[in-house]
């Protein structure tokens, strides 16, 4: 089935198959490949792909264009010269494409998640539960609060907060659960809501990387009590930079609007403390031209995805991302995979990721350690602000419970593809990437050697 010329129903139907492949099967024997042709190109053999590119990202094209010389001419340059400008545009258009009645855009992420726990009145004293394999952008945002990030450890095979040591990780301070969607994939959100809702805590979703996923009928962001997105240069909608936070709660995003924009609210007064994260009218001209082209360049990485995953399935060397029951769409922001050395003669993974380029196809690492094994950890500890409102035994017990062993084996066993662009390319270049891995399985004793 070509990925190309299918409906958006099929599209979800399949990506949802791919799911509970990749989710569910045991490793199964692996007599039944059909041999690649050749040596390895390392050893001098032919490479799989040669002289192919894949399709470019940033996405751009003459309306992207156009968008932002009309920005300019028109000198409306920031938010709050108008209220039909670029950014109430893309806020209410966002908002639709989401499903939620409300959107506020910001310059970043970061600024994103930020603004979320200053409108939830987190601060000095409160801790925040959130992922130590992610960008330093999700715990960034909890310390502007001063507050305390808890890194909860993963699903090994997800890559995922595992809503069992979030449990185990929750105290009498905990102020929110911070889940973040990796890899442009949903968590679980429906232990992580139950867990939230057993001890009545908020949801920050951080779907930086998981615009349009999909999980249980609903679209990622909106499970919470707000989500926060990142239109990133290299996120699968961007501008750059920027960000975006989207709820249903009236109150709360009211709130939100009046935090991001220095404490002003959207009635004149200066009512709390707040920074300034507006988002610009450039960044939502760039955002608004691509919107049209959105859900079919989403339609078709996840048809890619679902296509790869099935052409893996029996190569033992690399197991896709286990996605949750009632994940019927991805984001795929990255394309990613375990990688198991038991079944490449125990060679160090880099030995695979050298051979596997050299046959035209790039495969890498993600993160290369966690975020508990960061310097920031000793900073904080030794801050004399934090000193001030965190009590000695907290701070001891805080690194002593630092420790994410599955954290640490996911980080170095990641194979993974940067998504964006690639996975917008054709079936043949799908065929091209798990031939090359495949090759590169069967030849594993001449690599050894």
């Amino acid at each position: 089935m070509d990925p190309r010329n299918l409906t958006r129903r099929q599209v979800l139907a399949t990506a949802s198959a791919g799911a509970v492949a990749s989710m569910s099967r045991a490793i199964p024997a692996y007599g039944n490949l059909v041999k690649k042709a050749g040596k390895p190109a390392i050893l001098g053999g032919q490479p799989v792909r040669q002289n192919k590119g894949w399709p470019e990202w940033p996405h751009w094209d003459q309306e992207v264009v156009d968008a932002v010389v009309k920005t300019t001419k028109s000198r409306i340059w920031c938010r709050i010269q108008s209220a039909s400008g670029t950014v109430p545009t893309f806020e209410k258009q966002f908002a639709e494409m989401m499903g939620t009645k409300h959107c506020v855009a910001t310059g970043s992420g970061t600024q994103a998640l930020h603004t979320c726990v200053e409108a939830l009145g987190i601060g000095p004293g409160d801790e925040v539960i959130t992922s130590p394999y992610t960008d330093p952008g999700t715990i960034a945002a909890i310390l502007s609060a001063r507050a305390l990030p808890v890194l909860a450890d993963l699903d090994r095979r997800s890559y995922q907060l595992d809503p069992a040591d979030v449990q185990r990780r929750i105290t009498e301070n905990t102020r929110a659960i911070m889940p973040v969607h990796m890899m442009g994939q949903p968590c679980d959100m429906q232990s992580i809501m139950r867990i939230a809702k057993q001890h009545h805590l908020p949801v920050i979703e951080d779907a930086c990387q998981a615009h349009l996923a999909e999980y249980q009928g609903k679209v990622i962001g909106t499970i919470g009590d707000v989500g926060c997105y990142s239109f990133q240069s290299s996120k699968t909608i961007a501008c750059g930079e920027g960000g975006g936070i989207i709820g249903n709660d009236d109150d709360l995003m009211d709130k939100c609007y009046t935090v991001h924009n220095h404490g002003t609210s959207r009635r004149g007064l200066t009512e709390v403390i707040g920074p300034k994260y507006r988002m610009n009218e450039f960044e939502a001209a760039v955002l608004l031209a691509q919107l049209p082209g959105v859900r079919e360049r989403f339609a078709r990485r996840n048809a890619n995805a679902a296509y790869l995953t099935e052409r893996l399935k029996d190569i033992p060397v690399v197991v896709p991302q286990k996605l949750y029951e009632g994940t019927t769409a991805g984001s795929f922001y990255l394309y990613a995979t375990t990688y198991h050395k038991e079944h490449f003669n125990n060679a160090d993974r880099a030995v695979f990721l050298k051979a596997l380029a050299a046959e035209g196809v790039s495969l890498s690492p993600y993160i290369a350690r966690g975020l508990h094994r960061e310097p920031w950890v000793d900073h904080i500890l030794e801050s004399p602000v934090y000193k001030k409102m965190y009590s000695p035994e907290r701070l001891r017990q805080y690194r002593e419970q630092l420790p994410c062993p599955m954290c640490d084996a996911v980080c170095e066993e990641m194979a993974m593809l940067w998504a964006s662009g690639p996975l917008l390319a054709d079936k043949a270049d799908m065929d091209d990437i798990a031939d090359a891995i495949e090759k590169i399985y069967e030849n594993r004793d001449l690599l050894r050697l």
